[in-house]
């Protein structure tokens, strides 16, 4: 397939682009959005409890 030529080109890969950066927002949003989840959940009391549970069983166990 061979690219497009003179003005129906240019238009289509001005609107291509724009869509990209577009996309690349919205997957930025989402990735912030995510690793502001995550951070809750990683920092909340109950799971900062199993973490700490799971490191010391780890660490009392002999070999």
């Amino acid at each position: 397939m061979t690219p497009m030529t003179g003005r129906a080109g240019r238009l289509r890969a001005g609107r291509e682009q724009g869509m990209t950066t577009a996309e690349y927002a919205v997957g930025t949003v989402a990735a912030c959005g995510f690793g502001g989840l995550l951070y809750k959940i990683l920092t909340s009391p109950e799971v900062a409890s199993m973490i700490k549970n799971l490191i010391e069983r780890a660490l009392s166990i002999t070999f």
